[in-house]
């Protein structure tokens, strides 16, 4: 279950609490309040236990672990087959795929030659280290290569659990509006890059690419921003020049 939304709950329908700006807020009951801090705060304690054997696990096989984090329908995968066709024959690539239900998208990577495990989180919203630790007992990773986490689609509690990565890129499409960064800003603050994807699609939406990385920069000014589209490849060339600088700092993963 998770502490911060209550998803994975028995009682998820019933237990939802939605804090509205107004003069009601303040009587909510204080011991409800207090547990449900506390709750939080024990869950992701455990988490960060989980994500630090993670860490340690890839620096010692020398594995580069990316944590892909987005809404639903912001092109997450698509960006990992393409990126995955410009880079498998650099090294090995390996794929955990995070949905609720459906392996859908762990046979779009496959059908690359590229392995992908499959959690579905069932109604919990975000993939947590523990499930990734398991996942690697199942998934075949080798040493000196590039491990893909794409997340469950949601753009709040995955940004609150590490799973154990180098890095967590936020990807945002040009359809969902330019003000996702200041709606929802612990996951940008969390981000070390933003991608903007599917800026094929800008002369038929209303999207101010400046200002939304003006908002994202408000949220987090060290946050490193890409413009791209995955299905043109538009820029793409940008984002895997990033990602190969980034290995290379980062790892020695070689070919």
């Amino acid at each position: 279950m998770c502490g911060i939304c209550g998803c994975g709950s028995p009682e998820q329908k019933q237990s939802h609490k939605f804090v509205f700006k107004r003069e009601q807020q303040h009587h909510h009951d204080e011991l409800d309040t207090g547990r449900l801090i506390q709750l939080e705060q024990d869950l992701l304690s455990k988490n960060n236990t989980f994500a630090m054997q993670n860490r340690a696990y890839f620096k010692a096989r020398n594995i580069f672990v990316l944590n892909l984090v987005s809404s639903p329908g912001a092109g997450k995968t698509t960006l990992l087959v393409e990126t995955i066709k410009a880079l498998k024959d650099r090294f090995p690539i390996a794929v955990i795929e995070g949905d609720q239900q459906t392996e859908h998208d762990a046979d779009r990577i496959r059908a690359t030659g590229t392995p992908a495990l499959q959690i579905n989180t069932g109604r919990a919203c975000h993939l947590e280290a523990q499930a990734i630790g398991q996942a690697l007992n199942e998934l075949d990773v080798k040493n000196n290569s590039l491990l893909a986490i794409e997340n469950v689609g949601n753009l709040v509690c995955p940004s609150s659990f590490d799973l154990g990565e180098a890095h967590k890129v936020v990807v945002l499409s040009v359809t969902e509006g330019d003000d996702k960064p200041l709606k929802y800003p612990d996951m940008f603050h969390a981000a070390d890059l933003m991608l903007i994807n599917k800026t094929d699609l800008l002369p038929y939406v209303d999207f101010d690419v400046e200002r939304c990385v003006a908002y994202a920069k408000r949220v987090n000014p060290n946050i490193h921003i890409i413009c791209l589209s995955s299905t043109k490849g538009d820029n793409f060339t940008i984002w895997i020049n990033w990602l190969e600088d980034k290995i290379n700092v980062d790892s020695s993963v070689e070919s």
